[in-house]
This record gives structure tokens, C-alpha cells and sequence, in this order.
């Protein structure tokens, strides 16, 4: 037997105020992410862009699928130039 869903309106104050903070916080996480991915050129993304802006956009995961964008998504540029 599955547990009970609870409704909005049987949520907590501050249960409902966690679940809009990590809303708000995911949404803005999404928006940065999209953005990088669309000024960033191909060849310093790991994978294909599509792919990612795909993901990006339809999986609700609460920030960890932008934080894996960054950590794995994006070929880091050297912070100081070599030549």
C-alpha cells in the first residue's frame, strides 16, 4: 500500500515554504544553466547541446541536474592562459 500524498493545503508553513525555496532555487539554477549552455560554443560542452538543453528544461531534479551541467557538463576553460 503507497503512503498518502498530502495536498497543499495540508502542508505546513514551513513545508511549504521549503518546497517553494528549492522551486525558486532550481528554476534560477535551470535559467543560469540554459544560459551558459546557449552562449557556450559545442566544442566546451561534453555531450551534445540538444541533449543537454533538453534535460535541462523537462527533468525536475531540484538543482542536481544543473549542478551535474557544471561539474560534468561543461569543459572547464583554464583560468589563466598558457601562451
Amino acid at each position: 500500500m503507497s503512503p498518502r500524498r498530502e495536498r497543499w493545503k495540508d502542508l505546513s508553513p514551513a513545508r511549504r515554504r521549503l518546497l517553494v525555496t528549492v522551486g525558486v532555487i532550481d528554476a534560477g539554477l535551470r535559467a543560469w544553466a540554459l544560459l551558459d549552455l546557449r552562449t557556450r560554443p559545442a566544442e566546451e560542452v561534453n555531450g551534445p547541446k540538444a541533449a543537454w538543453g533538453l534535460a535541462l528544461t523537462v527533468v525536475s531534479s531540484a538543482g542536481l541536474l544543473p549542478a551535474t551541467y557544471v561539474l560534468i557538463g561543461r569543459r572547464h576553460r583554464p583560468l589563466l592562459p598558457l601562451d
